[in-house]
């Protein structure tokens, strides 16, 4: 019987067998390991500590004739950073280490990188050489390299973040306090530019400006998660909020009580972004904290946002009906406004009257009458839903059911020929029914006006790229919910890896969603007094599921991880 040899070594591998550093079955058994991994050899060996990274670099030098270099003893910040973005030092794993006229010397820890060297002459227009470093002390370079491009207000900067178009939505001039010339302090101003329009890049949802004691730290949330993205000095705290006041708007002097402001950002003729701002004084300064409110969300069509299919048919027949009230519930942050907006953009025809009441506006959609409640000055929920009722509406959404007054006439507008939306901040739709009896909501009303209601929750997709698939015992499967007969069709676990096209293995997010119909049999449980545990028994017996379940679906189908599944439907 013949059997199929393994390919001769070369290189690296050669030479730690010639130099007995290790046995070829073992380095061949690591090359194998090494590709189902997709990464190269010698991180292989060091991170299953096979071989120290001081004699894999050594080998290396000796093997391809490349000088080597310790790393420990240069500074990052000596280094020329600036002429290479830092994707492409991610990507490639190289960065580069001095410039001497036409040569950029780069430090590599794979002899065999050709494709870094010749990326980084085309973007630099230089010719490269390559130095050869410890994979260790590679890591931690670039770590502090990529820290230090994201933080250094003097490197970063662009000549284009001076000229952005920057507005405040009230255009009432700002009252001028002691630190107004803070504020206009360039390299701040710059500083805080940069800082909105990477969040804008990058995806994020909210930043956070947030002063300590001994330092300042600046958070993104992508995602979902917050991450640290810079640490600026901390005596330049009082001008970065005094910059983001004036902006938004706010009184500058005032930094005793909360404030609230919006600040317009225009990228372009044709992009602008929305920030919704609000301050809050802490013990040691202002923390600031800005939502990025992005009116394209609402136009991405109910197909992206992680429906499924029967769950989506049962959004757009509630939509179809000219009245009753559909709500949507869940958490801050996890999705509702874009949940809504979406049905609203669905049912935005010329034909239709739409009016909403929120506090504030997020969304702005052309064809929808919107309205700012301001509790300050007598407009209220409640209020704003009277007048509405007086304008000949089709659809009304208000931004949020918080008390009686405004839970009867939303429900009283619902019954008399309009489609009410709205969102109520409960766990899941059964326990939304239940919330609106302990609010003093009749449960007949409830039960005849309520035609739809969605939970959800947003999590984390799994990158395509990089996503890999592990193998659990059927006895953890089944105790994670999957049911017997999910097993026996068999599926794909697949847990976040990460890769320089996601962060930590995740890129974008989707909804996961429980679409509960209020049909004849919960309604007569409703208007008997039933509780939450018996309405969602019922909504199980008709084929709903709940958020669990849903979460499970998507772990299936490969764009949840298990672990992410279990992050946002922890029972």
């Amino acid at each position: 019987m013949n059997t199929v040899s393994a390919p001769p070594l070369t290189g690296l591998a050669r030479k730690l067998v010639a130099d007995q550093v290790i046995d070829e079955p073992a380095v061949q058994d690591a090359i194998d390991k090494a590709k189902a991994e997709k990464v190269s050899l010698n991180r292989y060996l060091v991170e299953h500590k096979l071989v120290k990274p001081e004699v894999i670099a050594m080998a290396s030098a000796q093997e391809f004739g490349i000088p080597v270099f310790d790393l420990s003893v240069m500074d990052p910040e000596q280094a020329p950073l600036t002429l290479i973005d830092e994707k492409l030092i991610s990507k490639h794993h190289a960065v580069p280490l001095f410039k001497r006229g036409k040569r950029l010397f780069v430090a590599i820890d794979n002899a065999t990188n050709i494709q870094a060297l010749d990326e980084f002459k085309f973007n630099t227009g230089l010719s490269t050489e390559p130095v050869l470093v410890r994979i260790d002390q590679l890591d931690q370079f670039i770590d502090k390299a990529l820290s230090a491009m994201d933080t250094d207000m003097g490197e970063m900067l662009d000549d284009d973040l001076d000229n952005l178009d920057i507005e405040a939505a009230d255009e009432e001039e700002e009252d001028k306090g002691p630190t107004q010339s803070d504020a206009e302090d360039a390299p701040v101003v710059k500083f805080v530019n940069k800082i909105l329009v990477d969040a804008i890049n990058k995806g994020a949802s909210d930043i956070h400006f947030e002063p300590y004691e001994k330092r300042y730290r600046i958070r993104y949330r992508i995602d979902g998660i917050l991450q640290e993205v810079a640490s600026p000095p901390i005596n330049i705290a009082g001008k970065l909020t005094a910059r983001v006041k004036v902006m938004s708007r706010m009184d500058i002097a005032e930094r005793r009580v909360p404030q609230d402001g919006r600040i317009k950002l225009k990228l372009s003729k044709k992009r602008a972004i929305d920030f919704r701002v609000n301050t809050c004084p802490t013990l040691f300064g202002e923390k600031i904290v800005l939502r990025i409110l992005d009116s394209g969300s609402a136009k991405l069509g109910i197909d992206a946002l992680g429906y499924e299919p029967e769950q989506k048919e049962l959004y757009m027949q509630a939509l179809s009906n000219p009245y009753g009230m559909i709500l949507v519930t869940g958490p801050t942050g996890s999705g509702k406004t874009v949940s809504l907006y979406t049905g609203l953009n669905i049912l935005n025809q010329p034909e239709t009257n739409i009016s909403t009441a929120e506090d504030p506006a997020e969304i702005n959609l052309e064809g929808i009458n919107q309205v700012n409640v301001n509790p300050k000055v007598g407009l209220t929920f409640a209020e704003a839903l009277r007048a509405f009722l007086r304008q000949d509406p089709d659809v009304i959404m208000v931004g949020e059911i918080r008390d009686l007054e405004t839970a009867e006439i939303a429900i009283k507008a619902a019954q008399t020929g309009h489609l009410v939306l709205s969102t109520l901040h409960t766990n899941d739709a059964p326990q939304t029914l239940t919330r609106l009896m302990n609010m003093g909501v009749p449960a007949f009303n409830i039960a005849t006006s309520v035609t739809l209601i969605i939970a959800q929750r947003l999590g984390r997709r799994l990158c395509p790229h990089c996503k890999t698939s592990e193998d659990l015992p059927e006895k953890v499967l089944k105790e994670e919910g999957f049911t017997d007969e999910d097993i026996a069709e068999g599926f794909t676990i697949y847990r976040a890896m990460g890769c320089d096209q996601c962060v930590k293995g995740y890129k974008g997010r989707v909804g996961i969603y429980q679409v509960m119909p209020v049909t004849e049999a919960i309604g007569r449980l409703i208007m008997s007094g039933a509780n939450a545990m018996d309405l969602a028994d019922q909504a199980a017996k008709e084929g709903v599921d709940d958020l669990r379940r849903s979460a499970l679906k998507k772990v299936k189908q490969g764009i949840l991880s298990l672990e992410e599944a279990n992050r946002v439907t922890k029972d």
